[in-house]
């Protein structure tokens, strides 16, 4: 019989790769693991800040995280610098100055091992309700928003000429990419959310013949590293948020094996979002 906590765990962990997967295969089509890594990033400034005004973490998270997405825009078309240099701005220095603010807060104890690599085996009645609500309505948005998304990540100029308002859809899926990161905090970390955004649409990749079929396979597998690493971590006595992410890997590795990549080739469209 599991215990409650793991049961807990569980439940959390599934409702967090539900979201993860379909939001990781813009990501992988649109090469934006850098911004994924820079969100995650800032995620750690949000709780320094949730913490020194005595906010909630995860509104914290997902209010700095949609300031960095924002700003990116912003720096973007006003400062006559790179894409990559910009993230790479952003990312470190958010992080860095979230690590000042809470050496800074020597009156508050914090955990931070936990938020960096996430404490899943920890979490709530009301963290699983905040994972599944908020993830149902970032799975909702999305699928509103999928069509001129894909349009865009496609090509931009045809879902301008065809009037999809693709500027809208970039900025749209740019918050629930905050938000996603905000409610996944708690289960693999902030250094560990890009991994379960990449890594089972990645694996998805190899055998998905359409962006549908990717997305969904992409959730499904993203379950099965949550299961695995969870029962792993269960097993070995191993920290369970990088445990998921290493089930994850294991998963791609099995993916990228000659047995699955004879199987994969019969996908009969490669599904890379600009085919």
């Amino acid at each position: 019989m599991l215990d409650d906590f793991f049961l807990r765990a569980l439940t959390a962990g599934i409702g967090v790769a539900l979201v993860a997967g379909p939001l990781g295969c813009f990501i992988v089509w649109r090469r934006l693991a850098y911004f994924g890594d820079t969100l995650s990033h800032a995620a750690l400034l949000g709780i320094a800040l949730a913490l020194l005004l005595q906010l909630d973490v995860t509104l914290g998270v997902f209010a700095v995280s949609a300031l960095v997405a924002m700003a990116l825009v912003v720096l973007q078309r006003r400062v006559k610098v790179s894409g990559d240099a910009l993230l790479g701005l952003l990312s470190h220095s958010s992080l860095a100055i979230g690590l000042v603010v809470l050496a800074f807060m020597s009156w508050v104890r914090v955990d931070l091992m936990g938020f960096l690599f996430g404490d899943i085996l920890a979490v709530s009645t009301r963290d699983i309700a905040i994972i599944w609500l908020g993830g149902a309505a970032v799975l909702g948005m999305l699928a509103a928003i999928w069509r001129p998304l894909f349009a865009a990540t496609v090509s931009a100029e045809l879902a301008h000429a065809e009037d999809m308002k693709p500027e809208r859809a970039n900025l749209i899926f740019m918050l629930l990419m905050a938000a996603t990161i905000a409610i996944a905090m708690k289960i693999v970390g902030v250094l560990l959310i890009t991994a379960m955004l990449i890594i089972p649409a990645a694996t998805a990749r190899r055998f998905s013949s359409g962006p549908e079929q990717m997305a969904l396979l992409a959730a499904g597998i993203g379950v099965a590293a949550v299961v695995a690493g969870l029962f792993g971590s269960l097993q070995w006595d191993t920290p369970s948020g990088p445990s998921i992410v290493v089930a994850a890997f294991v998963f791609f590795l099995a993916a990228i094996s000659p047995l699955a990549g004879s199987l994969g080739r019969r996908a009969s469209v490669a599904t890379d979002g600009r085919g």
